[in-house]
């Protein structure tokens, strides 16, 4: 059986093991020893331990519970809530004001938490509500949910760049400073269709006599500027070449702890200790999946199918951008079924040599990768923002939430395109700020 054989056949059988529902952690690791054990006997069982431990043994890690805790602590609290209302205030006269101010919350919070998930979940609860009740269809109210809430994967912190830049060797600190225009630039094109169909639709229609005076502008202000100091600490913590992204992210979530308590009186231990819980358990899912991704990705090399992949593609002889269309295309469909990080962690080994062998530029590949792993999470059958957005508005259907999504999925191939005509995009700034 030749790689590119059993490659495929690695292909079909993972599918069908995490279509099953098993954790991916458990169902990678289950794949990667039911191969080795088939195909090099048990004398490979020898090296799954030391594998595993090797691929973990990486102090680059630290940094992952560190943002997991600091993204938990703000989600615990109402700065989610806070930022929405402030931003509403403030656009209440622009033409599908809630909508934009939803987004923003999302592009702001994301700043914060690094994670999708408790993006959409914290500006959805207060913001879904109060969208449909000031007459906001129930589309375009959960579609910009679920869309703004993917920004947390791209605008730093990142977990999903942590992942990347692990699996890639790729500097951390470059892809984060990377994600930054990307993110401004994602963020423009969800408020600007949102903007064009609240005018379209005149969905002001309700809140139209509704003022807010200067006093009320700015009352939420003072709850807004831990936010922003959180944010300008770790950013200057990281850029400014005081410390490390292990280091500013344990800065990160120890300003995240001290806000939540000081700010929003979190300080009774059932509080405290659902923060550490949470945080806990994230930690410990994302470790698994790294383990046993890796001793996946070892499993794909001591068979030959990674480099057999690689060596197929560049014997095609074809254009870069026809093979970018082919791994943009091999990500989206991945992403319909896979989370990012199982993707992240099982492709970068292969697609890192055909990236640099096409002369992409690994840093700009991992925004365009991140805006893939985007898209997943808001498509189905496995779009986790989908079904985020559908426990908030049970009573709004998975299909109506996938129809005002949908736009705004148009929205970032929109944000690829620019990316592959401008790649200064998302290259320039880490290039000015660390040469």
């Amino acid at each position: 059986m030749t790689p590119l054989t059993i490659g495929l056949l690695i292909f079909v059988v993972t599918t069908a093991v995490l279509a099953t529902g098993l954790p991916i952690a458990f169902g990678l690791g289950a794949v990667a020893l039911g191969f080795m054990l088939v195909f090099d006997g048990w004398s490979s069982v020898h090296f799954v331990p030391e594998t595993v431990f090797a691929g973990l043994n990486d102090f680059t890690l630290v940094s992952l519970p560190m943002f997991v805790i600091m993204g938990a602590a703000v989600a615990s609290s109402r700065a989610g809530s806070d930022l929405y209302e402030a931003l509403a205030r403030w656009l209440h006269r622009v033409p599908g004001s809630l909508v934009i101010a939803n987004i923003g919350a999302c592009a702001l919070f994301s700043a914060l938490t690094g994670s999708s998930p408790a993006t959409c979940a914290a500006i959805g609860k207060m913001g879904i509500p109060e969208m449909r009740r000031r007459g906001y269809d129930a589309d375009l109210a959960t579609g910009a949910i679920a869309a703004g809430g993917t920004l947390g994967i791209l605008i730093p912190p990142s977990i999903t760049m942590i992942l990347y830049g692990i699996a890639s060797e790729t500097s951390i600190g470059r892809l984060f400073i990377a994600g930054i225009i990307p993110g401004l630039l994602l963020t423009a094109l969800f408020i600007a269709w949102a903007f064009l169909l609240s005018w379209k639709r005149g969905t002001r229609v309700v809140d139209r006599d509704l003022r807010y005076t200067l006093r009320q502008k700015l009352e939420l202000m003072p709850r807004l500027l831990p936010l922003i100091a959180v944010i300008v600490g770790v950013v200057y913590a990281l850029y400014g070449g005081i410390a490390t992204p292990s280091e500013a992210a344990g800065v990160g979530a120890a300003l995240c702890l001290a806000m939540v308590v000081v700010i929003y009186r979190l300080w009774n231990a059932r509080s405290l200790w659902a923060i550490l819980r949470d945080g806990l358990r994230e930690s410990g899912m994302l470790m698994m999946i790294i383990g046993t991704s890796i001793l996946f990705g070892y499993m794909m090399s001591s068979l030959q199918v990674t480099q057999s992949v690689a060596q197929a593609i560049g014997a095609m002889h074809a254009d870069k951008w026809v093979i970018m269309l082919l791994i943009n295309v091999l990500l989206l469909v991945a992403g319909c079924f896979l989370p990012p990080a199982a993707i992240i962690l099982m492709t970068t080994p292969i697609l890192m040599p055909i990236i640099t062998a096409a002369g992409f530029d690994p840093i700009w590949f991992g925004v365009v990768l991140t805006i893939n792993m985007e898209l997943g999470l808001i498509t189905p059958p496995v779009g986790l923002n989908l079904f985020v957005i559908n426990g908030i508005t049970p009573d709004v259907s998975l299909f109506t939430i996938l129809k005002g999504a949908f736009p705004f999925m148009l929205c970032m191939v929109l944000a690829i395109l620019i990316l592959c005509v401008f790649p200064q995009l998302a290259t320039w700034l880490p290039a000015k700020m660390m040469g």
